[in-house]
């Protein structure tokens, strides 16, 4: 039996798969532009688009373990190939397919499948062996700044895209952006194979087993639930909840993900930072905890341009913040051999959230003609994750050793 796989330099890495994660969360995070243009165009309501990325957050939660698991075994490079062919197929589908129910799904599966192969988890399992424990929260630090930069360049990109070519012509850029980028960047990305164990290592079902059996794991994926369905529903939700306000100029909404993106860089390189020397269970309960405030002063100050980019650039720090800590508690936990899958099973809980968040906002929306109830659920999701990530147990996992013949 193999064991893990060796990967090449840290610092290859972290370029490498910094490069892919720009531009598959940047992508991801401007869906919510497409919102109005594609609603209009076909005559539907808020629901179906909302719907579509819903279902795509669901999907990509859902494909994450196998992609995680994938990546540990055969390589991150393959299957960030895989990933790239998903994107491109899901960014042309979204161009193409008029009819409501076929673009859900296919948006929805396509997409999904897309970022579980290209994003956080996939990538996780290759930078933590790349990096020396002493740096390894540093090191998801950095891969989490990166994708928070593509959110930043990609926004106005994104949004003058749609207002210069056309919404359809922008999604055939993008794809053309995603294949030209993200297939060259995987080269970058194949592991050596490593020398044979003895045997004693655990498997793909002893370490699931391991973790589900485990306390601490559980309200870690408990605590990310929460963490999807706030960042997901305030990306796609919020160019529409500041029209709906009487803000009318889009450039607002889009300098304010732009911000989201841009302070988000300086949140998540400094909660990798800090978490290599604070305890992480505390720096991920402050974060939710801290949000839950942001929220709540947001919507009880005056709105206006300037409220609105206060509130993004204090989301902005606390947006991904989240990530580099996560991964960090799974790799002291349980090591990084599996890290990949194991924070696959996590981040399922994390887009399961984010299913809920943008579907709701847009079936609450239609239902009641706001957004009101969505944003109370979202302040008492924020203390809720704050109080379960306090009792986690950060501490390396006590295994039986095998006996000896």
């Amino acid at each position: 039996m193999l064991t893990a796989t060796r990967p090449p330099q840290l610092k290859t890495v972290l370029i490498a798969s910094g490069l892919v994660l720009t531009l598959a969360m940047g992508v991801r995070h401007g869906y919510g532009f497409w919102l109005q243009p594609i609603s209009q165009e076909y005559g539907w309501t808020r629901e179906p688009f909302s719907l579509a990325l819903a279902l795509q957050n669901l999907m990509w939660g859902v494909f994450a373990p196998f992609a995680g698991m994938a990546a540990d075994r055969i390589g991150t490079a393959r299957v960030v190939l895989a990933g790239a062919a998903f994107y491109v197929g899901g960014l042309v589908w979204m161009a193409v397919v008029s009819q409501p129910a076929a673009f859900v799904i296919g948006s929805g599966v396509l997409g999904g499948a897309a970022l579980a192969c290209t994003a956080f988890g996939a990538v996780s399992g290759i930078i933590g062996r790349a990096a020396p424990e002493s740096r390894r929260s540093w090191a998801f630090g950095i891969s989490s700044a990166a994708s928070s930069f593509g959110q930043f360049v990609m926004m106005p990109v994104e949004q003058q895209l749609i207002a210069q070519a056309g919404w359809q012509n922008a999604f055939y850029i993008l794809a053309a952006m995603v294949a030209l980028v993200m297939v060259p960047m995987a080269f970058f990305l194949r592991e050596m194979p490593a020398e044979r164990s003895n045997g004693t290592e655990q498997s793909i079902m002893e370490a699931t087993r391991e973790a589900f059996a485990y306390r601490p794991f559980l309200l870690l994926v408990a605590g990310y639930f929460v963490c999807g369905f706030q960042v997901v529903f305030i990306g796609v939700h919020m160019p529409s909840y500041l029209k709906d306000k009487g803000i009318m100029d889009p450039n607002v909404a889009v300098m304010a993900l732009a911000l989201i993106g841009l302070f988000n860089i300086f949140g998540s390189y400094y909660a990798g930072k800090l978490g290599g020397k604070l305890p992480k269970r505390y720096l991920l309960s402050s974060i939710y905890f801290t949000r839950a405030v942001v929220i709540s002063l947001f919507l009880l100050a005056p709105l206006t341009p300037a409220s609105v980019y206060v509130f993004a650039c204090a989301m902005g720090l606390l947006w991904l913040s989240t990530v580099p800590l996560t991964n960090g508690v799974i790799a002291g936990i349980f090591g990084v051999k599996y890290l990949s899958m194991l924070s696959g099973f996590v981040f399922l809980s994390h887009q399961v959230g984010s299913f809920l968040g943008v579907w709701l906002g847009g079936y609450l929306f239609t239902l009641e003609g706001s957004y009101n109830t969505v944003w109370g659920i979202i302040i008492a999701l924020g203390v809720f994750a704050a109080l379960v990530n306090l009792p986690i147990n950060e501490k390396a996992i006590v295994r039986q050793q095998p006996a000896l013949a």
